[in-house]
């Protein structure tokens, strides 16, 4: 086994530690202290394949990058409120994101033959995918404590999700602060998804002298933003919330997971185009 895949198991490990303990819902502080080891060594992870003058980027680090800002975020908040029903469902996807570069590495890009702006474009829409990732996986924990609280039927039985989150000892946040988390981190995401519209139009300026090039990705992300705001508007002058509120946040954020997480695979994957 090569020095490089075992630098990516080991935060892998440690986020399979995490879902152990999140999963019981005990040793909040020995959770907290694991995860913030895994984070560390997730980050350095981001660096590898190392080449001098050089970074590797495509669909599988992108995916790494998104889950490790998710996951950062819920440790933060996660010292105001207890948040283990949250990280329950994002180490599982951290265990296998954080191994994928290892076998998908991506492009390797000349950070010396790069336009001023292409470092700053992706910085941010990377931020952005990690915010909007954290809200999707809160709207899935909001669903699951909506079903419990108030299911459609008496007799209905608890879905994956909410038989997931069962298993852990925590009991889940109250449905009034996973909302206001909710919405906090999708004004957050929605600020990021503008900066990277607007450093992607002078990026895109800069490279093929037109400011919007017509493409999938530029389609997917435009459609992502405006989703995203009229979320917000509708929250802010209509009141929305609950199950609105939670089938148009995933349903942005899958806007979003098309817009270049899906290109880049199809390109990488299936075209074999490098």
């Amino acid at each position: 086994m090569s020095i490089v895949l075992i630098l990516f198991l080991l935060p892998a490990a440690l986020y399979a530690g995490v879902w152990w303990l999140s999963l019981r819902g005990r040793r909040r502080a020995l959770t907290a202290g694991m995860l913030a080891l895994a984070l560390a060594l997730h980050a350095a992870s981001f660096i590898l394949p190392w080449q001098a003058g050089s970074f590797h980027y495509g669909f599988a680090k992108l995916l790494s990058a998104t889950v490790w800002i998710g996951v950062l975020l819920v440790w933060v908040e996660s010292a105001r409120v207890d948040l283990a029903s949250l990280a329950s469902l994002l180490a599982p996807l951290a265990i296998v994101l954080v191994v994928l570069p290892y076998f998908f590495p991506g492009v390797a890009f000349d950070l010396r033959a790069q336009p001023p702006l292409f470092v700053p474009h992706l910085i941010v829409g990377t931020l952005a995918y990690g915010v909007m990732f954290l809200a999707a996986m809160q709207a899935l924990l909001m669903a699951a404590a909506e079903h419990r609280l108030h299911p459609r039927r008496p007799a209905d039985r608890p879905g994956p999700l909410t038989s997931l989150l069962a298993r852990g000892g925590a009991p889940l946040p109250p449905l009034m602060v996973l909302e206001r988390i909710l919405f906090r981190v999708i004004a957050v995401g929605f600020v990021l998804l503008l900066l990277t519209t607007v450093t992607g139009i002078v990026f895109a300026e800069e490279t093929f002298g037109k400011p919007l090039p017509l493409n999938h990705k530029t389609v997917f992300s435009l459609v992502a933003t405006i989703f995203v705001g009229l979320l917000l508007a509708g929250h802010w002058l209509w009141g929305w919330r609950g199950r609105t509120a939670i089938r148009l946040t995933l349903g942005g954020f899958m806007l979003l997971l098309l817009s270049y997480v899906g290109s880049r695979f199809v390109l990488e994957v299936v075209l074999r185009r490098f």
